[in-house]
């Protein structure tokens, strides 16, 4: 209880100066990530046609992501529950805003003709993404070295003992994000067109590209957060690691397409196709995204 009362002192005491530069770098994070949806038509059309209980799962999947992310990798270990949960509701909220604000700058809200359903559609399915890239440039596009200081030494002495918490970061980190890269892509035609035209060894291809991208970007790219492993376990590590991502990369596709109607009026064989396809971009998303928590 006393660490939680100390830790809300610090917050209500954070300087205003400290918080503005925390908005400032979140606004950079969710235009950089989210501007190709921002301009893209299928998205537009997306919040016209979905319905309430698809944009409800859309803003709950959103907001556990961003629990899970702020958890694992956006705040220190430390951090209390309660400053996750009302740090991730202000990262939702400046989402929302942001998309409001550009797509009534794109003239893509109109109030006098469009209805309150068409013009909050378009802008919960805009701010979903929006918000995730809040999130990750709050934490990501600038760490102060007070920061890094403030990280308790135990954080990395207690690495043994929390393997599965550590294990969950890396999935909720790669699906984080695939669907940041993924989803820029997941609602246009294009997916469904190659999926479409692609024969049995092209898909195959696009797969054994997939795992390929992830061994290099965790692996072997020397990314800040990349790993080497231990000879003995370089081959287990390997097959794991890379398995686990794909599999994370697939499941981000699947979700996204079928949120965008993607998989509407399709055989089974070419929904499959897509989240193929689509997992060659969101296999790269969810390796990068795991390397946040390295």
């Amino acid at each position: 209880m006393k660490h939680l009362l100390e830790e809300e002192k610090k917050i209500n005491c954070r300087p205003v100066r400290k918080s503005l530069k925390e908005y400032a770098r979140g606004i950079a994070g969710g235009l950089l990530f989210s501007f190709p949806l921002l301009f893209t038509m299928e998205v537009w059309w997306a919040g016209f046609m979905a319905t309430p209980m698809q944009l409800l799962l859309l803003v709950v999947v959103t907001y556990v992501l961003l629990l899970g992310y702020n958890r694992y990798a956006g705040l220190r270990a430390d951090t209390s529950w309660r400053t996750i949960i009302i740090d991730s509701v202000e990262e939702m909220g400046i989402g929302i805003l942001i998309s409001f604000l550009v797509l009534l700058m794109l003239n893509r809200i109109q109030f006098h003709d469009m209805a309150l359903e068409e013009i909050m559609g378009k802008t919960i399915i805009e701010a979903m993404v929006v918000s995730i890239g809040v999130s990750i440039g709050t934490a990501q596009l600038g760490v102060s070295s007070e920061d890094d200081e403030s990280r308790p030494e135990e954080e990395t002495n207690d690495a043994s003992g929390t393997k599965w918490s550590l294990d969950m970061g890396l999935v909720v980190l790669a699906f984080c994000g695939a669907i940041i890269v993924g989803g820029n892509v997941a609602p246009t035609e294009e997916v469904v067109m190659l999926a479409v035209e692609a024969e049995a060894i092209h898909l195959l291809v696009m797969a054994l590209a997939s795992l390929f991208i992830s061994v290099v970007v965790v692996f072997f790219s020397d990314f800040k957060g990349s790993v080497e492993k231990a000879p003995d376990n370089l081959v287990y590590g390997l097959i794991v690691d890379t398995c686990v991502s794909y599999v994370v990369a697939l499941a981000a596709s699947a979700f996204s397409l079928w949120f965008f109607g993607r998989f509407d009026g399709v055989s089974f064989d070419v929904a499959v196709a897509e989240c193929i396809v689509l997992g060659v971009l969101a296999s790269l998303g969810a390796s990068a995204g795991r390397l946040l928590i390295r």
